[in-house]
């Protein structure tokens, strides 16, 4: 069952065996098969930090209908970028923060500037950050969106998701959602369904970057049996078709071995957005135990342009 697999992987005490992870990197033909790459716009894929398409990597889970893993489509150059949006950018207003109802900052403070800038304060704040939510604020009481509480997607998360989207066939899909995850080493998330979009029929598009991840997804039911899987800095996760409603979480964060984002680059990167050097130096810091996780969706059903319109 799912709720007995969560407390497996999440103990310490014993510490889970992990030889029943699914792992890409160690291709398991009875597990996944390799899939086309169903892209046919892949100019813009140096802008936003992506490899060459034709060079992606794309699996489906054989008995998990709808599940889909691209093997990290992300430059070296690429994850840097994202890894310092995410902490920089991503952190701060417009965007709502958890820590948002505690009055933790003060006018015009952020996140990342107390963080880098002032060591003791730095030190208790840096693990309070758990969540940014921007586009459609999702309301975790009510569990749905609202008109009221909504601000822009960034253009460069929204060209970077359309190309992830149509790899894999999706080539309506708009990013109106997204909850970037902040998880540190002791970090997990329980055991849920996103079921809040009026459109879920659109797929949901999980990134990896950081330290390493188990995730796992069961079925319909927290009853049914789940599998897990490693998610390494880079990987994409799409839930799609069966796999949206799946019941899914993180049970354990694990040490990478091999952090892909200090690799030197063979792809050319003259098109990619500015990376500020004193910044990544600082978000490189952050990343040697964290994971960050971009979750992006669509909300609304295609042609749909409010939560006010029948459709």
């Amino acid at each position: 069952m799912f709720k007995d697999s969560f407390k497996y992987y999440k103990s310490k005490k014993p510490p889970p065996n992990l030889e029943n992870v699914i792992d890409i990197d160690k291709l398991d033909t009875t597990k996944v098969i390799r899939v086309s790459n169903k892209c046919t716009n892949s100019q813009d894929v140096f802008a936003v930090g992506l490899k060459t398409v034709l060079s992606w990597e794309i699996f489906e889970f054989t008995d998990i209908p709808g599940l889909i893993f691209i093997r990290n489509p992300f430059t070296p150059v690429g994850q840097r970028f994202w890894i310092t949006k995410c902490l920089k950018d991503y952190s701060k207003k417009p965007n709502k923060l958890n820590i948002d109802v505690h009055n933790i900052l003060q006018s015009k403070e952020t996140w990342w500037d107390i963080c880098t800038t002032n060591k003791q304060r730095g030190t208790d704040l840096i693990p309070k950050l758990r969540w940014a939510t921007l586009g459609y604020h999702h309301n975790w009481d009510t569990k749905h969106y609202s008109e009221d509480s909504k601000t822009e997607i960034p253009e460069e998360l929204s060209k970077m998701t359309k190309i992830i989207a149509q790899s894999v066939g999706f080539h309506d899909f708009i990013a109106e959602a997204a909850i970037i995850n902040y998880y540190r080493m002791n970090s997990t998330l329980a055991g849920h369904v996103d079921h809040s979009e009026v459109n879920i029929e659109a797929p949901l598009i999980s990134i990896s970057f950081g330290q390493t991840a188990i995730f796992l997804i069961g079925g319909l039911s927290q009853n049914n049996p789940a599998n897990a899987i490693f998610l390494r800095s880079g990987d994409v996760v799409i839930m799609s078709g069966k796999s949206r409603m799946c019941y899914h979480g993180v049970p354990r964060i694990l040490s990478t071995k091999n952090p892909v984002w200090n690799v030197d680059d063979d792809e050319p990167d003259n098109n990619i957005m500015s990376i500020n050097n004193n910044d990544w130096n600082k978000a490189k810091v952050f990343i040697t135990d964290t994971r960050i996780n971009m979750n992006v969706r669509q909300v609304l059903k295609t042609g749909q342009i409010s939560l006010h319109q029948n459709f």
